[in-house]
């Protein structure tokens, strides 16, 4: 169905928007925890669009519930992991970037 397809192309662009975004704020943030953000939060919404533009194109309904639930999981792990830099970062005494007034 073209409509479909259309839909399809469209969530796609937006999910390469996203992930543009996160590296983009991967190689330009001052300091870890700003990077963290960025890649996890942009990371997620573009996996995100990108399944559900997956999910328009598969032919039955365990598919899109597999789809669906590789989603959930990464989410999870993402979240995990960005906590787990995060905390280990702060431990070790990385300190977040402020912006010091002359």
């Amino acid at each position: 169905m073209i409509v479909l397809d259309v839909l399809t192309g469209l969530l796609l662009v937006a999910a390469l928007f996203f992930f543009a975004a996160g590296t983009v704020g991967l190689l330009r943030f001052p300091d870890l925890y700003s990077r963290l953000h960025a890649l996890t939060k942009a990371d997620n919404v573009g996996l995100g669009l990108t399944v559900l533009a997956l999910m328009l194109q598969a032919e039955s309904w365990p598919e899109v519930f597999k789809l669906g639930l590789i989603w959930v999981m990464v989410l999870a792990a993402s979240a995990t992991v960005c906590f787990l830099i995060g905390n280990e970062a702060y431990r070790r005494g990385v300190k977040p970037w402020t912006r010091r007034s002359p």
